[in-house]
């Protein structure tokens, strides 16, 4: 084939310039455009005088984390962030550039880096008490420290700012959600939520989840998982309880692609675990406080195709409420999903008081403290851990060996009711020995004062049909194994709680 004509070459060769040139701009745009990496304080000493809130020593159920290995660091992180607008599926879009804010961040970590596992969970602790709780570090907690997991957790919500100022006003003085938006401005509107007010804005919080992953998994050296200090981060990964739960719906379908577009196609997130959010139960939340959030057919409800595994678990308590979040479960690239609901599993635990700030600093803050009981009685003792601590034993098989996690029908429901045993516990769902070996019914509601709606109770079963049941001692502890191994086996478990599950039974007076 004959090469170009002298006159046609210098064309081509300027065109080729140009295409180079572009190219060159587009990648300079791109790297000026990743996630900004925030301007970090700290860690922040703790000290007689003065400590984080929800600190681990200064829980109601205090725990001393030198003696698991573990070290708690505070920090406060200071950014720009947009608030958005979605008006329809996909990328959410600016609506006010480039807010100032400033708010506070906890980390967990091992002491030795040789003991990290790789696998840092980013916390946006919930506000729904008005105060932030650490609720992911309640559940599972022993299981991070276990695998050498960090955990963090990070305040995202104004009222939270309210509380932590309460506390101290010194420790927590700079920290900033103001509303880029003055009064006057016709944008800042009239009405917002009760636990609102217009001159802070909630719809901060999207691009500080984003800027708080881009400072873990960067090299600055405020970054305590800096590779400097011994660290290798490998996997990112966010987690989200009931309206942090929503708060991830929010950021997977609306700020996550815009991020990983912004990082050359590369997510910042590698991974979510949305917990107890789903459907018309806090499956959404408005993306700034002035909107609505889409209603519950919207496509927002749903994840479909996000790039990253993700794996959604429903408690006993939101199933049915939030029973639009269900979707089939999927290994193909791309769209890697699992969704699971807990067979007996209450919504509001006694693990997220246990690990949640002492009730006189929470007082100190100038909020309630919620109660442990309702009127059916305590808060279910349900381990609803063992769930938790599967599903993240599991998202790390997914991640690291990309074995997917096993799959669970969803609770059995028959013309929008559950079906229920003879026992009176539902059917179907992610079982356990309390539900297949039952020594008592489990219920998911309660009445009474805060979130008992969602706490759950539990109604023991007399001795009499617990003689029915099991005809010895040994007959029962049998079954709680055999229960177990099969569960264990199948990853529902991990070897560690069915370990202890097992000695919960051996030690039990049943029958």
């Amino acid at each position: 084939m004959p090469g170009p004509t002298p006159s046609a070459r210098p064309a081509r060769a300027a065109t080729a310039t140009a295409a180079a040139a572009l190219l060159t701009a587009l990648a300079a745009a791109s790297a000026q455009a990743a996630t900004p990496v925030p301007s970090v304080t700290g860690p922040i000493a703790s000290t007689a005088q003065s400590h984080p809130f929800g600190g681990a020593a200064h829980t109601l159920r205090p725990q001393d984390l030198a003696k698991l290995g573990y070290v708690e660091e505070e920090y406060l992180i200071s950014g720009q962030a947009n608030v958005y607008e979605w008006p329809a599926p996909g990328p959410a879009v600016v609506r006010t550039a480039d807010a100032p804010y400033t708010t506070r961040v906890l980390v967990r970590r091992p002491i030795s880096p040789k003991k990290f596992s790789g696998n840092v969970i980013v916390e946006p602790l919930n506000p729904s008490n008005l105060f932030d709780l650490n609720i992911g570090w309640g559940l599972s907690g022993e299981h991070f420290v276990r695998n050498g997991d960090v955990w963090v957790g990070v305040t995202v919500k104004p009222v939270s700012v309210v509380a932590l100022k309460n506390f101290d006003p010194v420790r927590y003085g700079a920290l900033n959600f103001a509303n880029p938006l003055p009064l006057d401005d016709p944008r800042n509107c009239a009405t917002v939520p009760a636990d609102s007010s217009r001159t802070t804005e909630n719809g901060l919080a999207w691009d500080i989840i984003s800027q708080t992953g881009a400072w873990l998994k960067s090299q600055d050296n405020s970054n305590p998982l800096r590779a400097a200090a011994g660290f290798q981060l490998k996997h990112l990964i966010g987690f989200g309880y009931s309206q942090t739960g929503g708060y991830l719906y929010n950021y997977i379908n609306g700020i996550h692609p815009r991020e990983t577009a912004r990082n050359g196609g590369r997510p910042l997130y590698d991974a979510y675990i949305v917990a107890v959010a789903g459907g018309a139960f806090a499956g959404l939340y408005p993306i700034n406080q002035c909107n609505p959030a889409p209603p519950v057919p919207d496509r927002r409800r749903q994840f479909n195709n996000v790039g990253v595994p993700i794996i959604h678990i429903m408690s006993q308590s939101d199933y049915l409420t939030g029973i639009a979040s269900r979707r089939p479960d999927s290994d193909a690239p791309g769209d890697q999903f699992r969704h699971y609901e807990a067979a007996g599993m209450g919504h509001a635990t006694p693990d997220e008081l246990y690990s949640a700030a002492k009730p006189e600093d929470i007082v100190k803050a100038g909020r309630t403290v919620p109660p442990m009981s309702c009127n059916e009685g305590p808060r279910s003792r349900f381990p609803s851990s063992i769930h938790f601590n599967a599903v993240f034993q599991n998202m790390d098989l997914w991640l690291r060996r990309g074995l997917p996690p096993p799959k669970a029908e969803p609770i059995t429901v028959a013309e929008g009711k559950p079906v229920l045993d003879v026992f009176g516990n539902v059917t179907g769902g992610l079982r356990s020995p309390y539900v297949d070996v039952p020594t008592s019914t489990w219920n998911g509601a309660s009445t009474g004062a805060s979130f008992c709606f969602i706490a759950g109770h539990e109604i023991p079963f007399d001795e009499a049909r617990l003689n029915q049941l099991y005809t010895s001692h040994g007959d029962y502890v049998n079954q709680v194994k055999g229960s177990v191994n099969r569960l264990v086996r199948d990853r529902f478990l991990t070897p560690a709680d069915g370990l202890k599950l097992q000695r919960e039974a051996a030690q039990s007076q049943i029958p």
